[in-house]
């Protein structure tokens, strides 16, 4: 065949199966453009390729299987980008419920007054053993100024002046810590 015949040919096979090529794309792509950038990919590989065919070579069937194809790679390129795009949207959900989950199940007061609990602890227990006695009866064991007193034989002011001193110390160390007791109070 001379290269007029084979243009020839060519020119009549596509207009007598492009609309059909196209057809079978698109409904396999549901994308017009898509369904048409495959065909004349197809019709392009096949110009190309025509002198290495056999001659007795279904050109047609040639041709659709070359769209057939391109439609398989591109579906399983959109699958395995919404299988991703799922798979990351999965986690995104997991991940945003767990900080949902987590700021829920937060108490500021709790962490704050932990923190603050340690901090009373070490600075009692950094006060002399007698002024850290006198407070720990006074605030957590309730007892009065006179029943300290009466227990630790000292006088009142003696027992008011270690509750005093324990005190100006746990005021220094929770400084950075009063605004937050105000808030909550």
């Amino acid at each position: 065949m001379n290269a007029t015949t084979e243009l020839k040919a060519f020119n009549q096979l596509f207009t007598d199966y492009q609309s059909r090529f196209i057809r079978f794309a698109n409904f396999y792509v549901r994308d017009t453009a898509i369904a048409e950038d495959f065909t004349i990919e197809a019709l392009m590989y096949y110009w190309e390729n025509r002198h290495r065919l056999e001659s007795e070579t279904n050109i047609p069937a040639y041709i659709l299987t070359i769209i057939k194809n391109k439609c398989l790679n591109h579906l399983t390129h959109r699958q395995t980008v919404e299988n991703v795009s799922e798979m990351l949207l999965t986690n995104a959900q997991w991940e945003l419920s767990t900080r949902v989950a987590s700021l829920q199940e937060c108490e500021p007061y709790e962490l704050f007054t932990a923190e603050m609990n340690e901090i009373v602890d070490k600075t009692l227990e950094s006060l002399p053993k007698q002024t850290k006695d006198i407070f720990i009866m006074s605030r957590y064991q309730n007892m009065s100024h006179k029943e300290i007193a009466d227990k630790l034989n000292i006088t009142t002011k003696g027992v008011e002046f270690h509750i005093s001193k324990a005190i100006k110390a746990l005021r220094i160390s929770l400084k950075d810590y009063m605004p937050v007791l105000l808030f909550f109070l």
